[in-house]
């Protein structure tokens, strides 16, 4: 299940409906689906060959044609993040820079662990969403964000996305997030 931490605060908020209920304030989707369904050869897996990505799209094929139903997404894919990853420094040094896109960034996490960071309401400022297996979030376009790993670097995710060659990061400068940082 994931928590959120308010970066200004501190404050943590742990619970489904809590967590539910403050990311629906902050117009992000969250959903969970049921990750112990995933084979267990593939549960704790973070490089995988083709068979293994299109083995983890067929076992979530039902909750990913019902989420792209009702939002609109055309096409998926799966990403998987390790250690193991060619680069991977360079890759999260990309990643980790606030940005917007004119579509949803959508995360259905399927093994390890990761970390977006939004821009919520001036109440609020940004927060961190700590995602584990079964966590699906979609950041809805236009929203200041970024999605990094959590300390141990290992992630599998389904990506969503309405157009289909992907969305575009389009970067943002932020004076307020270097200093929730």
């Amino acid at each position: 299940m994931a928590e959120i931490v308010i970066r200004n605060t501190g404050e943590r908020i742990q619970g489904d409906a809590e967590v539910l209920a403050f990311l629906e304030k902050q117009e992000v989707l969250y959903e969970h689906w049921e990750a112990a369904k995933l084979p267990e050869h593939l549960q704790e897996k973070f490089v995988l060959s083709d068979e293994d990505k299109t083995e983890i799209l067929g076992t979530f094929d039902e909750e990913i044609r019902d989420l792209a139903s009702r939002r609109g997404y055309q096409t998926w894919d799966i990403v998987a993040l390790s250690d193991a990853t060619p680069d991977l420094d360079a890759i999260l040094k990309r990643f980790e820079d606030v940005h917007t896109h004119t579509e949803d960034e959508v995360r259905a996490i399927t093994a390890g662990r990761g970390i977006f960071i939004i821009k919520g309401t001036e109440d609020v400022g940004y927060f961190n969403v700590e995602l584990e297996a079964g966590d699906v979030i979609s950041v809805p376009e236009n929203k200041p964000h970024f999605f990094t790993l959590m300390e141990n670097r290992q992630i599998v995710a389904v990506r969503l996305f309405i157009e289909k060659d992907g969305w575009i990061a389009h970067s943002y400068a932020d004076p307020e997030f270097k200093a929730a940082k």
